[in-house]
């Protein structure tokens, strides 16, 4: 180990922070002598609290300055929440490594004891998310959907002050954050699959730099790599960037990857699912996303995306 010091680019959110020092001290235990420090920054995504994300750009908006410090060699490497990067790699940039993923659901929290099926009628559910909305819609048509902005601690307070009668986030955050306490039900991905690489964590440096990158390799997963890597081909065939409704979450058993696929309305009236099995290799697990995503565009997801496009 070198006596360089890495530096390591990070959102000032409570729970980026965790994330970035989670993956610096996960490396210092696998290789020691390594030596890291955070510089901070604020993404377009951070200031603009106003709008929902579907509204002012999505994916991109809490990675663009960030990629660019790394692109300057402003800073070493980022540690970005895998869900939030666009799906085809910026110019120059690598997604070096992905750790073991964290809980890939979605959860409630509410300042009563409810699930999503005993909320009151008409209640109001906080979420940005299309994803999300489209989902709720489609289990509990009567809801009243409210976009929900901030970090997760307002977030929750929002919950519990009564301003909404409960919000929906994923799980991750919740649980890296040790805020697990406020959840009052873990949906199950039968009513809420979850975006594509929630939960994971994805670990970008500059192709050009070999060194750090075998370094960051020796906390890959291979597992949570291959699953990601077929959510997002699923997601990179029906358009990629698009800002429809779009779910996905492929899992490993017995050495079989099983992968389900989701592309919805916006209002929830229409779903359209998808799902098969591979072999657990980085191939298949990419050729699976793309064969699900061919399926649901057959069965006439295109037209449904092209019409959620066009409405936003």
């Amino acid at each position: 180990m070198t006596d360089r010091t890495y530096v390591l680019g990070t959102r000032k959110s409570k729970l980026a922070l965790w994330q970035a020092n989670y993956v610096g001290k996960l490396l210092q235990e696998i290789q020691p002598g390594f030596n890291y420090r955070l510089e901070t920054f604020v993404t377009t995504g951070d200031i603009k609290l106003d709008q929902p994300l579907p509204e002012i750009g999505g994916k991109g908006l809490f990675t663009q300055e960030l990629e660019l410090a790394l692109q300057t060699g402003a800073i070493d490497f980022v540690v970005h929440s895998l869900k939030d990067l666009p799906v085809d790699d910026t110019p120059g940039l690598i997604i070096s490594s992905i750790p073991t993923r964290e809980n890939p659901q979605d959860v409630l929290i509410a300042n009563q004891k409810c699930n999503l099926m005993t909320l009151p009628q008409g209640a109001r559910v906080g979420t940005s998310s299309l994803r999300r909305s489209a989902q709720l819609l489609h289990a509990r048509p009567d809801l009243i959907l409210l976009p929900l902005r901030g970090n997760i601690d307002t977030r929750i307070q929002k919950a519990l002050s009564g301003e909404y009668d409960a919000i929906i986030l994923a799980a991750a955050g919740i649980y890296r954050l040790g805020l697990q306490d406020f959840i009052q039900e873990e949906l199950s991905m039968e009513i809420m699959l979850p975006a594509p690489g929630q939960g994971a964590l994805a670990i970008q440096s500059r192709q050009c730099d070999k060194a750090l990158i075998e370094i960051l390799s020796t906390i890959e997963d291979k597992n949570t790599r291959n699953a990601v890597v077929a959510e997002r081909s699923f997601l990179k065939n029906l358009g990629g960037g698009c800002s429809a409704p779009i779910a996905a979450y492929a899992s490993i058993k017995d050495d079989t990857f099983y992968m389900y696929g989701l592309v919805a309305s916006v209002d929830g009236k229409k779903l359209l699912r998808a799902s098969g099995n591979c072999k657990n290799t980085l191939d298949q697990a990419s050729q699976l996303g793309k064969v699900l995503a061919g399926a649901i565009l057959w069965r006439g997801g295109n037209k449904l995306l092209q019409l959620e496009k066009g409405a936003l």
